[in-house]
């Protein structure tokens, strides 16, 4: 293995499986897997497969279609789980088992209830039972950052004599700091003589926000494997982002000189998604490289900044994963921002229609008032009295849902002065709806967007009254959002 590569081990599909109330299907599983193939994962964790015949059917499926990656499955130093793993992966071109065990003293006390010697002892054999099947084996001394230094210089010395290839050194319980995991890694290379015949992994949670740092922290000291998962889902915190992670490598300058990887960062976005369908986990609007608000601009001295030379321009473009930079429109909106919006939708204004457009902006803004882009004709409009050609118009709306009746819409609404109603079913009463809305534009052959995403968020506390927030993503040859 190249030294200045950097391998992405994906474990969505395992540790990040283990988020509450996350759980695929095998079908569903095998669907996620292509789409970690087209993001280029080195290695690719499909499951643990002695957990559940479920697991063991859902890994073979993975292990079996699957080429491209490495595909690897999870085992205890168990000669069950040794074998049950390789069953699974077996039928992959390339296939890898991962063996783990905890090492430390606290771990070994109250979980194994096994002394040292013991659980040194099952690991060198569990790790030549895999070598015995597998050309590739993994070993993981888990919660290795709170193992004593001696002793988890030890077990790697051991399993790498016994077959080992790679050596997972996880931050099992992510409280380890970034220079605490570098002096860790550094002190590794220098105690374990026969290291050099390994890579060293970390596997990183992030119950303190760190595992992106402690991960980048550890590639610098040498490791050169990372274990991470899409959005950074994972049990309790999660683990280290993927799309973070990779960002990080490319962009930090100390270590896009050292090392590089294969991930396609285009696809990032794409498989992101993916997840958040999957799981239902949505990922937060403020996070890094994915989040919804991070390469919108919302201040009006930001958008002035950017079109007077990209002042608040930084290496993370949009368009490297799949993504466009915005303006947001609210309270806090600069002229900048106007004009950036006006260009996009090839609008143009004198200075004195402006400065009206903008004062609505900012007043609908203090009102709390969510703008998008789409929103800005309509304000226009209305701002200066020039009301829209071809008004479309829902002049009344029924929708009825009941048990073991499918949801169905009535829908009368105006175009040109012609009033038109239908009646639609659907598999909800948003569907039944849209579906009436659509064959009123068929008769008035309107062509209507096509529906990308609905979310509705409400608000937390159980309130009757609150209110509820949906935004609508269309797409019309280009993407665009309504909010109400």
């Amino acid at each position: 293995m190249s030294q200045d590569k950097i391998y992405i081990f994906d474990t969505t599909l395992r540790d990040g499986e283990q988020s509450p109330g996350f759980s695929m299907n095998g079908d569903e599983k095998l669907n996620f897997a292509r789409q970690l193939k087209k993001l280029n994962v080195d290695v690719i964790e499909a499951g643990f497969p002695i957990s559940s015949p479920v697991q063991f059917e859902a890994v073979q499926r993975i292990a079996q279609e699957i080429e491209g990656p490495t595909i690897a499955g999870l085992a205890r130093a168990m000669e069950k789980d040794v074998v049950a793993c390789y069953e699974a992966v077996k039928g992959a071109k390339r296939s890898r088992i991962h063996i783990f065990i905890a090492t430390s003293a606290i771990h070994m006390e109250f979980k194994l209830k096994k002394s040292s010697k013991e659980v040194l002892k099952m690991a060198v054999e569990a790790v030549k039972i895999a070598c015995s099947l597998c050309d590739e084996v993994e070993f993981s001394a888990e919660d290795a950052t709170r193992t004593d230094i001696n002793f988890l210089s030890e077990v790697i010395f051991a399993t790498i004599e016994a077959g080992a290839k790679i050596i997972n050194v996880p931050d099992t319980v992510g409280y380890t700091t970034p220079k605490e995991y570098y002096n860790r890694i550094t002190e590794l290379n220098k105690r374990v003589s026969n290291i050099k015949k390994a890579v060293i992994s970390v596997h990183c949670h992030n119950d303190l926000g760190l595992a992106v740092a402690n991960s980048l922290s550890a590639v610098e000291a040498g490791a050169r494997q990372i274990e991470c998962a899409v959005n950074g889902i994972g049990e309790r915190a999660g683990n280290a982002s993927l799309d973070e992670v990779v960002a990080g490598m490319n962009d930090i300058a100390v270590l896009k000189k050292k090392v590089t990887n294969q991930i396609n960062e285009e696809a990032l976005t794409r498989v992101s998604k993916e997840v958040e369908i999957y799981s239902g986990l949505r990922v937060a609007f403020n996070k890094p490289i994915l989040g919804e608000n991070v390469f919108t601009q919302t201040a009006g001295i930001h958008a002035d900044g950017d079109l007077k030379g990209n002042l608040y321009a930084n290496p993370l473009i949009p368009e490297r994963f799949g993504r466009k930079r915005s303006y947001a429109l609210g309270k806090l909106s600069g002229m900048a921002n106007l004009d950036n919006n006006l260009s996009q939708l090839n609008i143009d204004l004198n200075p004195v229609d402006k400065k009206k457009v903008l004062a609505r902006i900012i007043e609908l803004g203090d009102k709390k008032e969510s703008i998008t882009e789409e929103d800005l004709p309509y304000i226009i409009s209305d701002v200066l009295e020039t009301p829209n050609s071809q008004p479309f118009k829902i002049k009344s709306c029924v929708v009825v849902t009941s048990t073991n009746l499918k949801p169905t819409a009535t829908v009368r609404a105006e175009y040109l002065g012609e009033e038109k109603e239908e009646v639609a079913s659907g598999d909800g009463g948003y569907d039944a709806f849209v579906k009436a809305i659509r064959k009123i534009g068929d008769h008035f052959n309107l062509t209507f967007p096509k529906l990308e995403n609905y979310n509705v968020v409400i608000p937390p506390g159980g309130k009757t009254d609150a209110l509820v927030q949906t935004t609508i993503t269309w797409s019309n040859g280009k993407s665009f959002k309504t909010k109400g």
